[in-house]
């Protein structure tokens, strides 16, 4: 990259650079082509807005903050040789090295000697830059006149009264500003000045900016500092302790943990689609459904709470769009347990990568004092994303097996990313990592070797690794005689499924024990599983016999199942056994279905199919519901779906990098906005050179365009577009047929279609635009001047 000895602008520089350069800059910066600038200028222009420079910022490590912080409190002529002095601790080759990167990045452009820093940097950096006020000598004569005498300023504060050096001095390193009352009083005479501050206010040494605060002067702040911006400049990242616990012992740990949480997700899941908590008129989880959440799933509210994060991250969990909105599983739910194990945990640790939402704050106090609820509104932070994987980045740094100390963790992602994260920087390190170890990211702290892959973006990788980590699922439990079924492991999710049907969880933990119950059966045959299936699947999957006692409920309850029947009417209750229906008819309970005998088997109800089903099971029948044919229909178990939803949004703080194919054509797409509004223009038929496209005949467009597709001339065209609007093109012909050429347009970057009656005017270009790829163009001077601090 080559750059003018004298540049006037952003713009200027750009147009020196060739396409490699082009394509590191648009690599580094990918806001840049979104959408893809017309122009070099627009490019210049983009590159110099207040935005685009505070991303760049945003992703600089401490050290480059520090130069680029440097250059914009010194005085011009900037210099690499000033910035040496004005960081004292810092080698030259690392000064040198920052700045060749800054102009890299279109952040500052010059030779060395004669350095010139984009103007929207000064203005990303924030009012006070290095801790340093504004520069004020320009506005304030007093100011402005002491600073011109030779010796002036120390000459100046030799002579203060008492307390005003040391009153400047509180201010020197930042932050400049200090408070005053009646800051803007107006003073006369510095002589006759009663204390120290009002001595400073005179001199203008101190400067009033509201009522009652004040500012010390860059000039001031950096006579004080004896010209050092910042005493200690840091080139080198700090370490991260370690401790290292073997790669085996951590892939052990995180397996056992990343097989905890898909069964936590799970086993939340199977409990809201029974029974879905409501969703808070403001948005998220009630204090009281996340404890019950978390005393089913057994854990703490906090652990809760990151299980239900990462499941509605995971797009596994959303509001059902009810009239009394509730959280429920959605249909993706169904998709993701039919996986295995180790896929079911990477989508699931992919969605908390990806995810901006905190789980970590939940439970705590926002702004206003109001508690943060899980699935609320107030979790998302933009920084969270890029925080889990700059972490995860700096652990898979690390040797295998070794666990980063959390404290220097934080202090070298001070380093690295001093302007991301906020104040509560920490916190979502914390919460990183305290997350990374529940979801079976990270063992005793290191990373794991499925979670390398999952870092390197290689999800199949990941799970590969994984699955011979986990536990193998049993295809069996064992029955037991007080109506239990104990699972000592995992079961094969069909299993897993079928028992969950037929009988309830009642605890979990190394061996999962369900208990089989009166509902719990029933629960079966209304899904359509009739009593013999149920014996065949118990004894063919129980490595005990079965039970006297569970047979009999089963034969029990089957028995009972379907003798009361109930059909649409607005419903009706049939039963062959006319003392039953009776029976029901002169219950109080059934009062609300408002029951009347039509025959002596057949009994109307005022109430829904649905209402009544539920009523008679309140009352202890097991009725079965009956189509129009009078055959049962089989019913699934009362659990409750979402519409189909996608992700999450996220908030991206930045685009996707692009590809190279993508990078490539934006830059010739670039350059072919700046031939078309820069080129040497060529001559038309019987026209002078000019820098204004001529009009032309048809006959002298046809014949052009015909010597253009025979020779691969590049042209320049004028084109009228259906909406009347009037644009000049350069293209490149390939086809002249039945009125329309066909050309690759050099502003659009793709070939396109010209009806040859639109064409008001058509001249050769005097050089092939591929020619001009890195040279100066002639024709419009560009008059901005941006860029220039």
């Amino acid at each position: 990259m080559t750059v003018e000895a004298a540049p006037r602008s952003l713009a200027d520089v750009l147009r020196t650079w060739d396409d490699p350069a082009l394509v590191e800059l648009l690599r580094a910066r990918p806001d840049l082509i979104t959408p893809v600038p017309t122009d070099l200028a627009a490019l210049a222009a983009r590159a110099g807005s207040v935005p685009s420079a505070a991303r760049v910022l945003d992703r600089l490590d401490r050290f480059s903050l520090d130069v680029v912080e440097a250059l914009a409190v010194l005085a011009e002529p900037m210099s690499v040789a000033a910035v040496c002095d004005a960081l004292p601790t810092a080698p030259r080759d690392d000064v040198m090295h920052v700045v060749d990167q800054c102009r890299t990045l279109a952040l500052v452009f010059g030779p060395p000697e004669d350095l010139r820093l984009v103007r929207a940097v000064v203005d990303a950096l924030g009012p006070s830059p290095a801790g340093l006020g504004p520069a004020l000598a320009a506005t304030h004569d007093r100011l402005a006149a002491i600073l011109a005498s030779p010796g002036g300023l120390t000459g100046l504060l030799i002579d203060a009264p008492d307390g005003a050096r040391q009153a400047l001095e509180q201010l020197a390193w930042g932050p400049p500003n200090g408070r005053v009352d009646n800051a803007r009083r107006p003073l006369g005479d510095p002589a006759a000045a009663r204390t120290p501050v009002d001595w400073l206010l005179a001199h203008e040494l101190l400067v009033g900016v509201g009522p009652d605060s004040v500012v010390l002067p860059r000039e001031v702040g950096l006579h004080l500092r004896e010209g050092i911006v910042h005493r200690e400049a840091q080139p080198d990242a700090p370490g991260i302790r370690t401790t290292d616990h073997g790669q085996d012992q951590v892939d052990q740990s995180a397996a056992a943990q990343a097989f905890t949480s898909v069964r936590l997700v799970e086993t939340l899941l199977e409990s809201w689609g029974l029974e879905p908590p409501t969703i808070l008129r403001a948005g998220g989880l009630g204090v009281r459904e996340l404890r019950r959440t978390a005393a089913a799933l057994d854990v703490d509210e906090r652990t809760a709470g990151l299980i239900i994060e990462t499941a509605y991250a995971a797009a596994l969990v959303g509001a059902d769009g009810q009239l009394d909105e509730a959280y429920a599983p959605t249909p993706s739910y169904d998709l993701w347990l039919t996986r295995d194990t180790a896929d079911r945990w990477a989508t699931l640790a992919e969605a908390w990568l990806a995810s901006n939402r905190v789980a970590g704050a939940v439970g705590d106090r926002d702004d206003r004092d109001k508690v943060m609820a899980a699935l609320g509104p107030d979790l998302d932070r933009s920084a969270a994303s890029e925080m889990r994987h700059v972490v995860l980045r700096e652990l898979a740094a690390l040797p295998p097996g070794a666990a980063a100390d959390a404290s220097s963790l934080v202090d070298r992602l001070d380093w690295l990313r001093p302007r991301r994260g906020g104040r509560r920087r920490s916190e979502l390190i914390e919460w990183t990592m305290e997350e990374a170890e529940l979801l079976g990211i990270t063992g005793r702290g290191a990373l794991s070797g499925p979670a390398r892959a999952l870092v390197s973006d290689d999800a199949h990788e990941a799970v590969r690794r994984l699955a011979p980590m986990l536990p193998q699922p049993l295809d069996h439990v064992l029955l037991q005689a007080d109506l239990t079924a104990v699972a000592p492991g995992p079961l094969e999710s069909g299993l897993a499924a079928e028992l969950s049907l037929m009988a309830d969880i009642e605890s979990t933990g190394g061996a999962t024990v369900f208990r089989f119950s009166p509902s719990s059966v029933r629960r079966a045959l209304d899904a359509g599983r009739s009593a013999g299936d149920l014996h065949s699947m118990l004894a063919a999957r129980s490595r005990t016999p079965v039970p006297q006692p569970l047979s009999y409920l089963i034969d029990d309850v089957a028995r009972r199942h379907g003798q009361i029947r109930v059909g649409a009417a607005s419903a009706y209750v049939r039963c062959d056994d006319e003392a039953v229906l009776s029976e029901l008819v002169a219950d109080r309970r059934s009062a609300p279905l408002r029951l009347r005998r039509l025959a002596p088997t057949v009994v109307a109800a005022q109430a829904p199919v649905d209402q009544v089903l539920n009523g008679l099971r309140t009352m202890g029948y097991a009725p079965a519901a009956e189509s129009t044919d009078g055959s049962v229909v089989v019913r699934r178990p009362d659990t409750h779906r979402t519409p189909p939803r996608q992700r999450p949004p996220r908030l991206r703080t930045e685009p996707a990098i692009p590809g190279d194919t993508l990078l490539s054509a934006a830059v010739r797409a670039i350059r072919a906005g700046e031939r078309a509004s820069t080129a040497p223009r060529g001559r038309t038929v019987g026209a002078p050179l000019g820098g204004v496209l001529p009009r032309s005949t048809t006959a002298e467009t046809l014949g052009t365009l015909k010597r253009a597709v025979d020779s691969g001339k590049s042209l320049w065209i004028g084109y009228v577009d259906t909406h009347g609007g009037v644009s000049d093109r350069v293209v490149d012909p390939i086809r002249l047929a039945g009125g329309y050429l066909t050309a690759f347009d050099h502003r659009l970057g793709e070939v396109h279609t010209f009806a040859v009656h639109r064409i008001t005017g058509v001249a050769e270009l005097d050089d092939d635009p591929g020619d001009n790829a890195g040279s100066e163009f002639s024709g419009r001077s560009d008059p901005d001047p941006e860029g220039v601090a």
